[in-house]
């Protein structure tokens, strides 16, 4: 196995276990190492958002959406991290794209309803 794969999985057993900050220091160094890794940036863009640091998480979702921009949960991620910084408008039209993204959800739906 990769060392980038072992710090990508020592993050996400650190999250598993309610330890987000710990997790940010090893998926720094597997970010570093892959920038281009959307699983990483999820992971990481996670973290960030467990311990209030928004602005982190939502860059990190804003660059899983530059990877794959179809992806449901970035939207709906990038939407959370905007609605904490009190940016409502803008995170409701990520719920809708995750919503149109993945309709059978009502855990997106339902994000959208709430904002009204």
């Amino acid at each position: 196995m990769s060392e980038t794969y072992n710090l990508f999985q020592q993050g996400r057993a650190h999250l598993k276990k309610g330890r987000a900050a710990q997790a940010t220091v090893a998926l720094e160094k597997a970010k570093r190492r892959e920038p281009d890794k959307a699983s990483i940036r999820e992971a990481l863009g996670i973290a960030y958002f467990r311990i209030h640091r928004w602005e982190e998480a939502e860059a990190e979702f804003r660059k899983m959406l530059e990877l794959s921009p179809a992806d449901d949960y970035a939207h709906y991620a990038l939407g959370r991290c905007l609605e904490k910084q009190g940016r409502a408008t803008e995170a409701n039209g990520h719920y809708k794209l995750a919503s149109s993204l993945r309709p059978a959800s009502e855990h997106y739906a339902s994000r959208i309803l709430d904002l009204g």
